[in-house]
């Protein structure tokens, strides 16, 4: 890469950027004006989404293994070199399983938690030095319904999300000092990649999605683009008064109380 950036337009990391929330954030922050360092493992999934951003978006894409720090230091350098600043992180790349309690083994335990939990501190603190320069740092951490409400065989998800949000919380209240904001959301069901493949194995599609919607408020379940609004209002300078929050974008599902 060559040369910065010579415009003022604020640059956004984005973890698990080739698919699902990761890539709508992607699609929200280009449309608004923020240029794109977009990582993710899947090579073909980043050059997919190249195709759907905004003519006039500037991006970067690299090939990562968030669990490598090295990758992740390799990555932000050439960002840096290509933008000249970096102001902002989301953190979206994660993984999902169910496992059993008594079967799921620690090699199985210690890798899940490597994505879910280690590469977002990981992420952070690659990512940490170039946010102390910006005017408006701010990271956006992807958690989950899960962190607080669960179902069984979920447990190594359920607290890895939980693990999530307390390192948000602790980090707005270590850097806001600097003026960096860390902010969490949480999903609750989404028209995800791993929700439709969830509801193609299901004998009948739609009657399981419906059964899913009849339990949510507002009779829906969300879409990518709706996460990625709230992801992109708090990581911009809209929401500059806010850190150390997490919002639930689960259309009402985390707040209603289901009796026999």
């Amino acid at each position: 890469m060559s040369g910065h950036s010579v415009d003022s337009r604020p640059v956004a990391v984005v973890t698990g950027a080739g698919n699902g929330i990761g890539a709508a954030v992607c699609r929200t922050l280009a449309s608004t004006g923020w240029d794109l360092v977009a990582l993710d493992r899947d090579g073909d999934a980043l050059d997919a989404l190249a195709d759907r951003l905004p003519p006039s978006a500037s991006m970067l894409t690299a090939r990562v293994d968030v669990t490598d720090g090295g990758q992740l230091d390799g990555a932000i350098g050439r960002a840096v070199e290509r933008f000249g600043r970096i102001d902002g992180l989301v953190t979206s790349a994660g993984v999902n399983a169910y496992f059993d309690v008594l079967e799921m083994s620690e090699d199985e335990w210690d890798s899940f938690f490597a994505v879910d939990l280690k590469a977002i501190w990981q992420c952070c603190r690659a990512v940490l030095p170039q946010l102390r320069q910006s005017t408006a740092g701010s990271i956006v951490t992807i958690s989950s319904l899960h962190s607080r409400l669960t179902i069984p065989g979920m447990f190594p998800y359920a607290a890895a999300k939980a693990g999530v949000e307390g390192l948000t919380r602790s980090l707005a209240v270590e850097l806001g000092p600097a003026g960096i904001r860390v902010n969490a959301v949480a999903p609750g069901w989404t028209r995800t990649q791993l929700v439709d493949d969830w509801l193609a194995g299901q004998p009948h599609p739609a009657a399981a999605l419906a059964e899913v919607a009849s339990s949510i408020p507002l009779g829906r379940i969300a879409e990518p683009d709706e996460v990625a609004e709230v992801v992109t209002f708090l990581l911009d300078r809209r929401s500059s008064a806010i850190t150390g929050a997490t919002v639930a974008v689960d259309c009402g599902l985390s707040v209603q109380f289901h009796s026999p």
